[in-house]
Parts: C-alpha cells; sequence; structure tokens
C-alpha cells in the first residue's frame, strides 16, 4: 500500500505580488512576503516571475522584484 506525501489532498491559491526596495531586488522580495503575509495565512511558496529597476536620470532608484505566492486554500 503506497503512502499518501503530507499535503497530497491540500488545495493552493496563487496570488501575484509585486515588491519594491531602494537596495536589491532581495529585499524587495522580503518586503513582499512580509506585507502579504500580515493577510495571507499559511504561505508556502515564492516563485520569482520577474525582475525590474526603475531608473531616474541615468541612476537605479528602486528594484522591483514580481513574485508569486502560493497559500494553502481555506475552504
Amino acid at each position: 500500500m503506497a503512502k499518501k506525501s503530507a499535503g497530497a489532498d491540500s488545495v493552493y491559491k496563487i496570488v501575484e505580488v509585486v515588491g519594491t526596495s531602494p537596495t536589491s531586488w532581495e529585499e524587495a522580495g522580503k518586503r513582499a512576503v512580509q506585507a502579504a503575509s500580515k493577510t495571507l495565512r499559511d504561505l508556502r511558496i515564492a516563485e520569482v516571475v520577474k525582475q525590474d529597476m526603475a531608473i531616474e536620470n541615468g541612476k537605479v532608484v528602486a528594484y522591483r522584484t514580481r513574485m508569486l505566492l502560493s497559500f494553502k486554500y481555506q475552504a
């Protein structure tokens, strides 16, 4: 008899979020997760789908990280 893996019967929802930071893409991602965790419970995975920079007068002024966050669906 095969064992079920943990979470095999679970359903997850995915939302897209964008974090920003004046210092790095990593910090932008962390900020997005921190903000999302205030309203979303049971966050599981953050997948980075895009990174870009805002430029003003030839200088980078902000890093942006777009991510897909998954969390356990509560019916």
